[in-house]
């Protein structure tokens, strides 16, 4: 079994490209997509050697020389998986994440699992600044968009985990005795048709959104002192639905991060078809926090490298972009 990533060091695949020019990215971009077709080779190499911070710089400098967007022109000069793959990555973190929210919201049917995985995982700090991207880029509130595209107690764990307001210190030991009591209480009466139990759900869903990920550490511990289980094993037992799937997520993350990301990369290319969106937002998102964490968990519970796996089940532009994001062969 994988050891909690307690203390662990992130480490990203794409890091800053050493002796940077913006202007001569912004040149070699403008040139790649000049005239017929286009040298997707060039935009390939380029954009998935350099980081977020430098492929803006890129974007300003294109703006600066040749008066156009670099964004709009490589939607124009690309595209379909290869295309939303690489707008991902030249998009500022923030408001890539708040894209992928605004598009698990639209249309008929909702993508239930996208909200969960982005609101599950990202830091207080990072929520934040999703809140401002979807505000400016969508002129409505991501608490609002939610509130009118889910209901009841899912919607207020996605809310809650929407505040970014989770704490940052460490464990209490008397707390986590607490915790893991109230934890205990609702996951046994949460099969019983008797009883109201609102209001322990509420305490159980404040514990899992609003306690630090150190101090959740010990209340799982403790958990497993007082009944002999493991809280994740008895959300998956006594619950249901989208809200034991956000909670399992929120345990998950908690427990171990880029297992958990190594987990939905694995999902995401299992069987006969492709996830792609999932594969796409995982490695954009992750490039620079925790991929060559999640490489190592994807390695050591799967027994194939996820360059293996990518390999395996992607092809074309697309396929070389995502292993240039994978960083090399475990």
């Amino acid at each position: 079994m994988a050891k909690p990533a307690q203390g662990a060091k992130y480490r990203g695949s794409i890091h800053d490209f050493p002796g940077f020019d913006p202007n001569q990215d912004a040149e070699a971009l403008y040139t790649a997509m000049k005239g017929f077709g286009s040298d997707k080779e060039a935009i390939l190499d380029i954009i998935t050697s350099r980081s977020n911070r430098q492929r803006q710089e890129i974007c300003q400098s294109y703006k600066s020389l040749y008066g156009k967007d670099l964004i709009a022109d490589l939607k124009y000069e690309l595209t379909g998986k290869f295309e939303r793959l690489i707008v991902g990555l030249m998009r500022p973190p923030a408001y890539c994440d708040a894209k992928q929210l605004k598009k698990a919201m639209e249309g008929a049917g909702t993508d239930e699992k996208a909200l969960i995985e982005i609101l599950a995982t990202r830091t207080n700090a990072e929520i934040r600044a999703i809140n401002e991207a979807y505000k400016e880029d969508y002129h409505k509130s991501l608490e609002d968009a939610l509130s009118s595209d889910t209901s009841g107690h899912f919607r207020r764990i996605l809310i809650s985990l929407a505040t970014g307001n989770r704490e940052e210190g460490g464990e209490n030991l008397d707390q986590a005795r607490e915790d893991a009591q109230v934890a205990a209480e609702i996951l046994e009466i949460a099969d019983t048709p008797s009883g109201d139990k609102t209001s322990l759900e509420t305490r159980f869903m404040t514990i899992l959104c609003t306690r630090s990920y150190p101090h959740l550490r010990r209340v799982f511990q403790e958990f497993i002192k007082m009944t002999n289980y493991d809280v994740e094993h008895t959300i998956k037992k006594e619950m249901s639905g989208d809200v034991r799937d956000a909670f399992v997520a929120i345990v998950q993350s908690v427990k171990n991060k880029p297992l958990f990301f190594a987990d939905k990369l694995y999902k995401s290319m299992k069987g006969a078809g492709t996830d792609e969106k999932t594969l796409t937002r995982i490695m954009v998102s992750r490039s620079e926090i925790d991929l060559l964490n999640i490489r190592r968990e994807f390695i050591e519970k799967y027994d194939k490298s996820l360059h293996q796996a990518i390999e395996g089940d992607t092809s074309g532009d697309f396929l070389k972009a995502l292993l240039a994001l994978c960083g090399g062969e475990d």
